[in-house]
């Protein structure tokens, strides 16, 4: 859930990510490094097509990941290993050009960088608004499940989560209007990366309920987290409150049986 402008986690999250800070420019005679380990490894990638399947290609060839993905949350982790098996089964061709559509995705997801600090909520409006990103995060995942599943029983309990979660949505946003404020109808970035990283995958190792349903556990952990982090402002009082109670309690609950499910595959 497809669980967030960069991904806005709190400090606590396992999920936390950022965007890209300064790179330093790479000396131009400079044609290769050396790993910690002794390896040669090639130099920094252009921004060429030759020069991103070269880098493919010779990760596809066994060099060691880059350390930032040691550095994964423990669900998106499964789903790098779950992808594994399809990976070593493709030819090399396939493995040049998949590896091309992770790198870009995933780098995109990954990079480091200062600008994914998360917003603190000041009010009950601000926390709103971050909440609601998220919310809208699991529509677009739940529905993105719905489309990619070939089970009719997990499908059509993908599309009764994309309802619910449209539900969670537009009672959320009742409360923007009290308050005499615009609704929020967009997403997390972190949120759009995850799902173009997903497609990315799946274009390569082909979709798999497996994949799928792991992708919406790792979304759910995203929208526990945030409805803890609206709990968390004391300002969000009364019937507010309690909405947001209820709808981190709906979650909860998905989440285990989503992980009941994960288990049966």
């Amino acid at each position: 859930m497809s669980h967030p402008n960069s991904p806005r986690v709190s400090p606590d999250s396992a999920a936390a990510l950022s965007q890209a800070g300064d790179e330093q420019p790479e000396p131009a005679n400079e044609s290769a490094t050396t790993s910690n380990d002794g390896a040669t490894e090639p130099a920094a990638a252009t921004n060429s097509p030759a020069a991103l399947l070269s880098q493919a290609q010779h990760w596809a060839q066994g060099v060691r990941l880059p350390a930032s993905l040691q550095e994964l949350p423990a669900p998106l982790k499964r789903l790098v290993d779950q992808a594994g098996s399809g990976w070593r089964q493709l030819s090399t061709t396939q493995k040049v050009v998949g590896g091309a559509l992770l790198a870009g995705a995933g780098w995109l997801l990954l990079r480091p960088g200062k600008a994914a600090r998360r917003r603190k909520a000041i009010n009950p409006v601000s926390t709103l608004h971050e909440l609601l990103l998220f919310v809208n995060d699991r529509v677009e995942g739940y529905r993105r499940a719905a489309s990619e599943s070939q089970d009719a029983d997990l499908r059509n309990y993908y599309e009764d989560l994309a309802g619910q979660s449209k539900q969670f949505a537009i009672r959320l946003n009742g409360y923007l209007r009290v308050q005499q404020h615009d609704p929020e109808t967009g997403t997390t970035l972190k949120g759009k990366l995850y799902r173009a990283w997903m497609e990315a995958k799946a274009a390569v190792t082909g979709y798999s309920e497996t994949a799928v349903l792991g992708s919406n556990v790792y979304g759910e952990e995203w929208a526990l987290k945030a409805y803890e982090e609206a709990l968390r402002d004391r300002s969000v009082t009364g019937t507010l409150r309690r909405e947001i109670e209820r709808q981190y309690e709906q979650s909860q609950q998905t989440y285990q049986r989503l992980q009941q499910l994960q288990a049966q595959y």
